[in-house]
């Protein structure tokens, strides 16, 4: 979920922090296994298990100073595709409305077409806006709550509201975040090119 931040960054593959990623990566399928099948006490333990990598790996790259590219750019991938399944796995059981998925996948294609005007003018990703992060955490933590109701129905008339108020009020912020993504986007390509053209100004601290 936490975004790593370096003063340095490297370009190693094989840290340890970036194979705890990729760990986190190839739990996805199980987890969406899990939801899909109704089994919701698996699916939470996937995703803790999923959880404490992802703190173990950023406790790692900092405190081994392993801070990679590849690391920032696995760690949201994982937390969004760990939200995508959760999402889809709840909408095929018919427990979340169908309109909330494509909200969500909505905004991160808008988030891709604004890569690809960056891109086209010469510029990488913007960093990681502090909004984008709560939203995601939001998000993250907003469908297993609801999930917890499901797997265990004792806790599920605080577990479902509490759940249902965080997941929408991340989506909201979700795309809160995209449009100031989108305000910096056209800030950014209206700054002439004066220096060296394979230097990207917008990638200086992702997050």
């Amino acid at each position: 979920m936490a975004g790593r931040s370096a003063g340095a960054v490297g370009t190693q593959v094989w840290t340890i922090p970036n194979v705890l990623s990729m760990l986190r990566l190839v739990l996805v399928p199980f987890f969406l296994w899990a939801v899909v099948a109704g089994d919701y006490v698996t699916a939470l333990v996937v995703l803790v298990a999923a959880s404490l990598t992802d703190l173990l790996d950023g406790y790692l790259a900092r405190r081994l100073n392993q801070v990679t590219r590849l690391g920032q750019l696995l760690d949201p991938a994982a937390d969004r595709l760990y939200i995508f399944a959760a999402l889809v796995g709840l909408a095929a059981n018919s427990l979340v409305p169908w309109w909330i998925v494509i909200v969500i996948v909505a905004r991160d294609v808008f988030l891709l077409i604004l890569g690809v005007v960056l891109a086209n003018h010469g510029y990488g990703p913007l960093p990681v806006h502090q909004l984008g992060k709560v939203a995601t955490f939001a998000l993250f933590f907003g469908l297993p709550v609801i999930m917890l109701g499901l797997a265990f129905p004792a806790v599920e008339p605080v577990s479902a509201p509490v759940g249902w108020a965080i997941t929408i009020w991340g989506a909201f912020l979700y795309w809160w975040a995209g449009v100031i993504y989108a305000i910096e986007t056209a800030r950014v390509i209206r700054i002439p090119r004066v220096a060296d053209g394979s230097r990207s100004d917008t990638l200086e601290e992702g997050g």
